[in-house]
């Protein structure tokens, strides 16, 4: 059986995508992640959609086809970064509408790669394609950040690591993702909890069941306890 490296919730009202794992157009584990599911799985219904990403990469072409699928989606896309968006992956993050990251995320960008063979032309060629492939990546960055392609092109020399805050402060994310703050409905009844005071309280209870005056030296012992 087929499994995706996707997996939407639909619950009538918001279209939810769980990308998780490696980009790539095959898989050694029987996962079939190509783009041409991936566009069939996102056409299948319309509004906005949330796209969680936890993904260290992977193919730079099927994640630039998946990046211009929702760039080109006439709805708002949501990108939530739960665990790590790298690489390729950082890549897609980019089409995002709004980029949220949880505080404990990440997201890294760095050089393409490749494997290559043959002679010195076909070294200088591949050295090319990399060079190309670069410049593809730095264009999604820059659409995003507003930062210089110089400036890109040094971060992803140095295989740059941003947490939640730095990739905010740089472009790359709009927002760090926070639990909502639950109303108080009834403040009627404010408490402090102390254990002393409950100690004392207790104690002073017990001495007058018994008929023991309470004094205020004792009373001032329980507040020096």
């Amino acid at each position: 059986m087929n499994k995706h490296f996707w997996n939407w919730k639909n619950d009538g009202t918001e279209r939810v995508l769980y990308l998780n794992g490696t980009i790539a157009p095959e898989s050694w584990f029987e996962d079939d992640v190509t783009p041409a599911m991936f566009k069939s799985e996102l056409e299948a219904g319309s509004g906005p959609v949330t796209i969680w990403i936890n993904s260290p990469g992977g193919d730079c072409v099927c994640a630039s086809r998946i990046y211009a699928m929702l760039m080109d989606y006439p709805y708002d896309v949501t990108v939530k970064i739960d665990g790590i968006a790298a690489s390729a992956a950082s890549v897609i993050a980019m089409a995002g509408t709004t980029v949220l990251m949880a505080p404990t995320a990440l997201m890294m960008c760095h050089n393409p790669s490749t494997v290559a063979m043959g002679d010195h032309g076909e070294m200088e060629r591949a050295i090319e394609m990399l060079d190309a492939v670069k410049k593809s990546i730095i264009n999604a960055y820059e659409i995003k950040t507003g930062l210089s392609r110089n400036e890109l092109s040094k971060m992803m020399d140095s295989e740059t690591w941003m947490d939640a805050t730095k990739a905010m402060e740089l472009g790359f994310a709009d927002g760090i993702l926070q639990r909502e703050a639950q109303p108080v409905t009834d403040v009627s009844t404010p408490i402090l909890f102390s254990q002393k005071a409950v100690d004392a309280a207790l104690v002073n209870r017990v001495k007058q069941a018994a008929g023991i005056p309470i004094g205020p030296l004792y009373e001032r012992l329980n507040e020096l306890r």
